[in-house]
C-alpha cells in the first residue's frame, strides 16, 4: 500500500483555551512585518476600488451626494467587515495560535460527534479555500496592472506599454519564487511603511483642500445613498467590497505575528491611512469630477506621480507575494488535512518552518495571472472577476466563527447569532452583488472554485474507498504477529521500513514481499503517519512506538496541519529508546497502488477517472516523506473501489 496521509483523528487533541494568543510585544521591527506580510493586498485597494463602484453613476456626471454616499459605504465596510468582524471577533479564534479558514474549520469541527454535521462543517471549509485560491489569481493580475495602468496618468505614450511590462512583472515575482521570502521580506516593512505614509499624507492634502468630504463619515450618506438608489447601489455593492479584499489576511497570518500586533497595525496605522486616503480621493472628484479618470494617482502632484508608479508596483508586488505564499500555506494543509494528493514541498528556509516554495502551485498561479492579464486588459475588466471569491470566503469565515464561538467560547446560541448574524447577512450582501458580476468576468474564480471542489471532494471520498477496502481485505496486524514463531520465513540482516495508513493491518507491501521474497529482514518498523487538525503537534507527542515481537516495532508519527513529514529524521530519532537504526542499512518497502473499478463501482464513472488522474500525478511518496529514492523497493497492488 502506498503511504498517505490518514484521516484526521477524531480523538480528544488537547489544545489551549480559546484566546489563547502567542503574541509578542510590540517593537518597531514587529510591526514592519506586519505591514509588509498581513496587510499588503487590503493596502493597494486605494488604486481601484473608489474609482470602480463610481464608475456605476458616471451617466450624467456624478453628483456630490454620490460621492458622499460610496465613501460612507467604503469607510463603514473597513469598520464592520475588517474592524468589528475581524479585528475584534474574528482573531480571538486561534487553532493552537494559527488562523485561517481551513484552521477555523478544524476548530469548529472539534468535539463534533455527528459524522454528517463534521462533513458539513468540512464542506463549509472546502469552499472557503477553494475561493481563496480563486482570490489568489485574482490578486496579483489586478494589483500589478492596476499599479502600472498609473504610467497613463504620466503620459499618454505608455499605455500600450502597460500590459507588457505588468507581464514581465509577473514573470519575474513567479520566477523567483524558489528562492524563498526571506531575502525579499527585509524590504517590505519599510516599503509598505511608506506606502501607507504616502496614502496618509496625499489624502490629508486634498482633505486640506475640501473638508466638506468628511461627512461621508457619517453612515447617514451610506443610508441615503442605498435608499435613493437601491438596485443600482446594489449592485455599487459588488464594488465596495473591493476596498476590503485582503481582510482574510488578518486571520490567516495571525500565526506568524499574534493578534496584538495586527491589530495595533491595524487600528493606529492601516485603517487611518486608508481612510483619509479614499477620503482625500473623494475630497478631489468632489473639485474635479473629471478626475475619475484615476482618482488615486492624480492625487499626486506632476513631480511625484512617476515615483508614486514605483512605490505603488513595489507594494503591490509585496500584495501579490502575500497572496502567492498563503496559497502555499493553503495548499500544503489541504494536503496534509487529505483533501488534495501529495505536492513538492520546498522549504526555503533552514529556520522558519512556514517558508516553503510549492512548484506546482506556483506554476498553476502564473499560468493563471497571465491569462487573466492578457484576457481582461485593464484593472477595470479585472475588477468585474474580483470580489467573488473574497466575498465567499468571507461568509464561510461568517459560519464557522457562529459554531466556534458557540461551542469553543461557550457563547449561548442567541448571542452567537446576534452577533455574527448580521455580519453573516452583510457578507451575504456582498456576495450575492458580485454574483451579478458574473456575465463580465466573475465567472473566473467560480469555474476555478468548483473544478478545485470536484477535485478536493472526489480525493477525500477516493481516499476513504481505499481505506475501507484496505481494511476488509486485510489481515490483521496481531494475527500476523502471533503466527510469526510458528513460521519458517527466513530473516535476513537489516531494517525493513513498511509505510502504511492502516495502523492496525499488516501492509500489502509486506505480504508481497513475502510471496515473491520468502524473507523478512531482523529488525520491521511499520510506520503510520496521521494528521491531526491543529497546526503543529508537540515533540513529545510526535512519536509513538509499541513493540509488537522481539525486533518488530509500531511506530506512529503524528502531524500537525502547518508541517511537512520528514520520515528518516523522525526514525534516527528512535535510537533514544534503545532501537537500533541505521540509515544506510534500511530499506523502505512502499506499495503503489492502481485504482480500478470494482464490479458494483462506489463512485461515478467521472470522478473514478479524475481520482486515477490525481493519483498517477501525486508526488511520490519518497519526496513528500523525504525518503532517500535509492533505499526504496516498491510493490504494486491493484485496487477495486
Amino acid at each position: 500500500m502506498a503511504p498517505h496521509l490518514a484521516a484526521p483523528q477524531r480523538g480528544p487533541v488537547t489544545a489551549p483555551p480559546p484566546g489563547h494568543d502567542k503574541s509578542q510585544a510590540l517593537s518597531p521591527a514587529l510591526i514592519l512585518g506586519v505591514l509588509g506580510v498581513v496587510y499588503g493586498d487590503i493596502g493597494t485597494s486605494p488604486l481601484y476600488a473608489l474609482r470602480a463602484a463610481l464608475l456605476h453613476f458616471t451617466d450624467g456626471g456624478l453628483e456630490r451626494w454620490e460621492i458622499l454616499g460610496i465613501l460612507s459605504l467604503i469607510i463603514w465596510a473597513l469598520i464592520l467587515t475588517v474592524t468589528v468582524k475581524y479585528v475584534v471577533f474574528i482573531l480571538r479564534a486561534d487553532n493552537r495560535g494559527e488562523g485561517g479558514i481551513l484552521a477555523l474549520m478544524a476548530l469548529a469541527q472539534r468535539g463534533i460527534e455527528s459524522e454528517r454535521a463534521r462533513w458539513a462543517v468540512a464542506l463549509i471549509g472546502i469552499t472557503g479555500a477553494c475561493l481563496f485560491f480563486g482570490d489568489g489569481i485574482i490578486t496579483p493580475a489586478i494589483s500589478v496592472l492596476s499599479a502600472v495602468e498609473g504610467l497613463k496618468i504620466v503620459s499618454p505614450h505608455f499605455e500600450e506599454a502597460v500590459i507588457p511590462i505588468a507581464v514581465v512583472i509577473l514573470l519575474a515575482l513567479f520566477l523567483v519564487q524558489f528562492r524563498g521570502t526571506g531575502s525579499m521580506g527585509a524590504v517590505f516593512g519599510p516599503v509598505c511603511a511608506c506606502w501607507f505614509l504616502a496614502l496618509a499624507v496625499l489624502g490629508v492634502i486634498e482633505i486640506v483642500h475640501n473638508p466638506e468630504v468628511l461627512l461621508a463619515l457619517s453612515p447617514h450618506y451610506a443610508v441615503q445613498f442605498c435608499l435613493t438608489y437601491r438596485l443600482v447601489a446594489f449592485i455599487a455593492f459588488g464594488s465596495v467590497v473591493l476596498a476590503v479584499t485582503g481582510a482574510e489576511a488578518l486571520y490567516a497570518d495571525m500565526g506568524h505575528f499574534g493578534r496584538r500586533p495586527i491589530r495595533w497595525a491595524w487600528l493606529w496605522l492601516v485603517l487611518p491611512s486608508l481612510a483619509l486616503n479614499y477620503l482625500g480621493q473623494g475630497a478631489l472628484l468632489l473639485r474635479e469630477a473629471e478626475a475619475l479618470e484615476n482618482p488615486f494617482f492624480l492625487l499626486a502632484p506632476d513631480w511625484f506621480r512617476l515615483p508614486l508608479v514605483f512605490l505603488a508596483t513595489a507594494a503591490t508586488i509585496i500584495a501579490s507575494q502575500a497572496m502567492i505564499s498563503g496559497a502555499y500555506t493553503i495548499a500544503r494543509q489541504c494536503v496534509q488535512l487529505g483533501f488534495i494528493p501529495r505536492l513538492e514541498v520546498r522549504h526555503t528556509s533552514e529556520t522558519e518552518e512556514g517558508q516553503i516554495y510549492m512548484p506546482q502551485i506556483n506554476m498553476m498561479l502564473l499560468i493563471g495571472v497571465v491569462i487573466l492579464v492578457m484576457a481582461f486588459h485593464t484593472s477595470d475588466n479585472l475588477a468585474a472577476a474580483y470580489g467573488i471569491a473574497v466575498t465567499g470566503t468571507f461568509v464561510c469565515t461568517s459560519l464557522l466563527a457562529i459554531i466556534v464561538f458557540r461551542r469553543q467560547f461557550g457563547w449561548a446560541w442567541p448571542f452567537a447569532i446576534g452577533v455574527f448574524g448580521p455580519l453573516l447577512v452583510l457578507d451575504l450582501l456582498f456576495f450575492v452583488s458580485n454574483v451579478l458580476k458574473i456575465p463580465q468576468g466573475g465567472y473566473v474564480p467560480l469555474v476555478l472554485g468548483a473544478g478545485l471542489f470536484a477535485m478536493m471532494t472526489t480525493w477525500h471520498r477516493g481516499r476513504e474507498l481505499l481505506f475501507a477496502r484496505f481494511r476488509q481485505d486485510g489481515l490483521p496486524l496481531r494475527s500476523f504477529i502471533a503466527r510469526l514463531p510458528h513460521s519458517r520465513t527466513l530473516r535476513v540482516p537489516g531494517t525493513a521500513v513498511f509505510m502504511t495508513s492502516q495502523a492496525d493491518f499488516l501492509p500489502g507491501a509486506l505480504l508481497h514481499n513475502l510471496k515473491h521474497n520468502k524473507v523478512l529482514h531482523e529488525r520491521v518498523l511499520f510506520v503510520t503517519v496521521t494528521n491531526e487538525p491543529i497546526p503543529f503537534v508537540a515533540p513529545e507527542r510526535r512519536r509513538q512506538v509499541e513493540e509488537l515481537a522481539p525486533d518488530i516495532h509500531r511506530v506512529s508519527l503524528l502531524y500537525g496541519f502547518q508541517e511537512s513529514p520528514n520520515i528518516p529524521k523522525e526514525l534516527e530519532s528512535l535510537r533514544e529508546v534503545g532501537i537500533p537504526f541505521e540509515p544506510m542499512q534500511t530499506s523502505y518497502f512502499l506499495g503503489r497502488e492502481t485504482v480500478v473499478a470494482a464490479a458494483v463501482p462506489k463512485m461515478s464513472q467521472w470522478r473514478q477517472w479524475l481520482f486515477t488522474i490525481m493519483s498517477r500525478n501525486a508526488v511520490p511518496a519518497t519526496e513528500f516523506f523525504r525518503i532517500p529514492s535509492d533505499r526504496v523497493v516498491e510493490l504494486g497492488v491493484r485496487v477495486a473501489i
